[in-house]
């Protein structure tokens, strides 16, 4: 069953499937009701829809990132609400490049189910070619969501502070390049990257049209990035744990897999006036 993508035709061919299920995952993080507005505007058929802030993340405090880890016994009820089961094939999309609907399918992974893929291209792809969309709204048929946490799939704060600058271990930031080097920050209050860090946005992992490079071009990318550092020991970040996925994903649909999230991310690293930032190359001692 697709654990990475699944392409529009075969999400199509499998619409009326009972064992699949769709997730619309489409989220503005400058205007947090405009995804649920879409959604309830038209959505392919079947999806349900999953809130970033309300769903897939937990409260904010003054020690978190935007966008912290949400309850997993929590998450773990809603999924079974939604109808997903221990087999159900989930699918997720949104219309940003799966830049937020990798936050789902990374959550469904450390809650211990594989069976979860993204939809390559998104909702754009699936409008150009005109499949079907629907404002009605799913009655979904309620199954027993077991959770089962992986806690190998993401790292702490003290992880990556312990293993930023070592030469095994290797920290990629999705975020775009003006955000990394400090340049211009518009969502978080301080400027910069994690010591250490290289950068690689995530729209690299694209091709022109909005679907992913294959598997051989994500290869080639990524092994030049790791310099020669194991898959395991990569650990990604970016603003809030989201888009940071996205890297994720791909580097396990070029075979590189078992690298690992920082859920809590830049916007979590910079709460603690301890830990040191990095603007350009100079790093900025605390």
């Amino acid at each position: 069953m697709p654990s990475t993508l699944v392409s529009t035709a075969e999400l199509a061919a499998q619409l009326t499937n009972p064992d699949w299920v769709v997730f619309d995952c489409r989220f503005t993080l400058t205007d947090p009701a405009a995804g649920r507005a879409a959604y309830h505007a038209s959505h392919i058929v079947g999806a349900r829809y999953t809130d970033l802030d309300e769903d897939l993340s937990g409260p904010v405090t003054s020690q978190s990132g935007r966008h912290p880890l949400p309850d997993p016994q929590v998450l773990c009820a809603k999924l079974g609400a939604w109808g997903v089961g221990e087999q159900t094939q989930v699918v997720v999309y949104d219309d940003s490049y799966g830049s937020m609907a990798v936050r789902l399918w990374w959550l469904l992974r450390w809650l211990g189910h594989e069976n979860v893929a993204l939809l390559d291209g998104g909702l754009p792809k699936w409008m150009r070619e005109k499949r079907a969309m629907s404002a009605d709204l799913p009655s979904p048929l309620p199954q027993s969501f077991r959770c089962a946490i992986n806690p190998d799939v993401s790292v702490d704060a003290a992880t990556v502070d312990r293993f930023r600058l070592d030469e095994h271990h290797r920290l990629i930031d999705a975020r775009p390049e003006h955000r990394f080097t400090g340049e211009r920050e518009l969502l978080d209050a301080v400027a910069g990257h994690i010591p250490g860090a290289v950068n690689w946005v995530f729209e690299e992992n694209l091709d022109m049209d909005g679907t992913f490079l294959s598997a051989e071009e994500l290869r080639e990318n990524y092994l030049r990035l790791m310099n020669g550092v194991a898959a395991h020991n990569v650990i990604h970040t970016c603003g809030s744990g989201v888009t940071a996925s996205h890297n994720l994903l791909a580097m396990e649909i070029a075979g590189l897999t078992g690298s690992r999230l920082y859920p809590g991310s830049w916007s979590e690293w910079i709460t603690d006036p301890n830990r040191p930032i990095a603007t350009g190359d100079a790093v900025i001692a605390s």
